[in-house]
């Protein structure tokens, strides 16, 4: 007889572990370091505690009591009213007084947890969708988190690696492509158990065929790009990655430096020679698009990786992740940031899409040629400053998670999004074309 799970027994036990892996994070950084503002890219570690905190009470406390009401929370931990850059500025708390106020807030949604019918139909609470949106986001400042630990200033951070990276046992030649033939495929999800707004509804659509990199580029490629001129041929450019190039004065990915004649790349606190074949990491959208132009290749569209990444053409069938419907586990893909790097290609022999793509979950996340728009039929739930507040083509959306991603924070569906001059992401990519 199958075991019966009490549903708030494993909503408290999913976000039990999630505050686990935050105050593992931040538990090898110094007071100093989480107070401090690293760049104005990121704003201090301790501001992100501050903020899951009140977000968690804004919507498993307050809003399940009654009507939504989302103003953000209000004052010092507001993202709207406070953007990164001036969050070092603000009277931002102690460790010991983020740490209580977590705790606080944990202990009021536990209490509050179990007077709660989770069965009551209602949309916030219908199948569990508020604890999973509260978990995501937790799961995704731990990321972001680790973003501004790269960036952190004096000693680098001692990433508490706790899983080895396993050794190559796919044989992927360089350069090879797999194809869509075309034809009509499902994009978008229909799902509201844990799925944003942005990834709804499920929608068929026709696609033309196209080929696409059966692995993203790696820094073995990206160096033979570098070493070709590719930072300093003009028609590889688009005028605005030209001027960003310029503005930025880059002539590699973030974090590499030439060391002893060589290029070399810093993860954290190890530092590794530049020429492996691993997934590039640290590209904008503008490098990776001059890369694809000097491959002879294209940045593939969103619609054409989410099709790559999940759609069967054999079987008419749409996958959640690439190897099937099974959830991500340590032998699937590398994801949920233990590793604290990018595995070699071919590392993961389950992490192959149904046209024969390599590595669309995890190591990096990669950017595609496509603004962030909702899909067609698109409604903002439960609130339309997580997505349809950012619809536009300021940004280019990124798929499939990287190795800080935590599992239960990626899927074929899922979609991310960021200006392309931005580096500090853990980002990558891989090339497509025209069939």
């Amino acid at each position: 007889m199958a075991e019966t799970i009490d549903p708030k027994h494993d909503i408290a036990r999913r976000l039990a572990e999630a505050r686990a892996r935050t105050l593992l994070l931040t538990s090898v950084v110094s007071e100093g370091d989480l107070r401090r503002q690293h760049d104005p890219l990121m704003g201090p570690v301790v501001w992100d505690l501050g903020h899951i905190a009140h977000f968690e009470q804004l919507w498993l406390v307050d809003n399940t009591r009654g009507e939504i009401r989302f103003a953000e929370m209000p004052g010092l931990f507001n993202p709207m009213e406070n953007p990164r850059a001036v969050r070092g500025a603000l009277a931002l708390p102690s460790r010991t007084d983020a740490l209580e106020l977590l705790a606080t807030v944990r202990r009021n949604v536990l209490s509050n947890l179990q007077g709660t019918a989770l069965a009551n139909g209602s949309g916030l609470l219908r199948d569990g969708f508020v604890y999973n949106m509260v978990l995501q986001h937790e799961y995704q400042h731990d990321e972001t988190i680790l973003q501004t630990m790269q960036l952190k200033q004096g000693e680098a951070y001692a990433a508490p690696r706790a899983l080895p990276l396993p050794e190559p046992v796919l044989e992927i030649a360089t350069g090879a492509m797999a194809a869509f033939a075309g034809g009509t495929a499902v994009i978008g999800t229909d799902d509201r158990t844990e799925s944003y707004d942005n990834e709804r509804p499920a929608h068929e659509i026709e696609v033309a065929p196209f080929e696409i990199d059966v692995a993203p580029v790696t820094r073995e490629d990206y160096v033979a790009f570098m070493n070709d001129g590719g930072y300093t041929t003009r028609s590889l450019w688009s005028d605005a990655g030209w001027a960003w190039l310029e503005a930025a004065g880059a002539d590699s990915p973030k974090y590499w430096f030439r060391k002893d004649g060589e290029w070399r790349v810093r993860v954290m606190d190890r530092v590794s020679p530049a020429a492996a074949r691993v997934p590039v990491c640290h590209v904008c959208w503008h490098e990776a698009a001059a890369y694809a132009r000097w491959a002879g290749r294209r940045l593939p569209t969103e619609i054409e990786w989410e099709v790559a990444a999940s759609w069967d053409p054999v079987a008419g069938q749409k996958r959640k992740y690439p190897w099937g419907d099974a959830e991500p586990g340590p032998l699937h893909a590398n994801l949920d940031q233990l590793s604290f790097d990018v595995a070699p290609i071919g590392a993961y022999p389950l992490n192959v899409s149904p046209i024969g793509c390599y590595g669309m979950l995890g190591d990096v996340w990669e950017w595609t040629a496509s603004g962030f728009h909702g899909w067609p039929g698109f409604e903002a739930f439960p609130y339309p400053e997580y997505s349809e507040a950012f619809f536009g083509d300021e940004s280019r959306v990124l798929r499939g998670g990287s190795w800080a991603t935590r599992t239960g924070a990626v899927r074929n569906t899922f979609r991310n999004w960021d200006y392309p001059i931005r580096r500090q992401i853990f980002s990558g990519f891989r090339c497509a074309r025209d069939a």
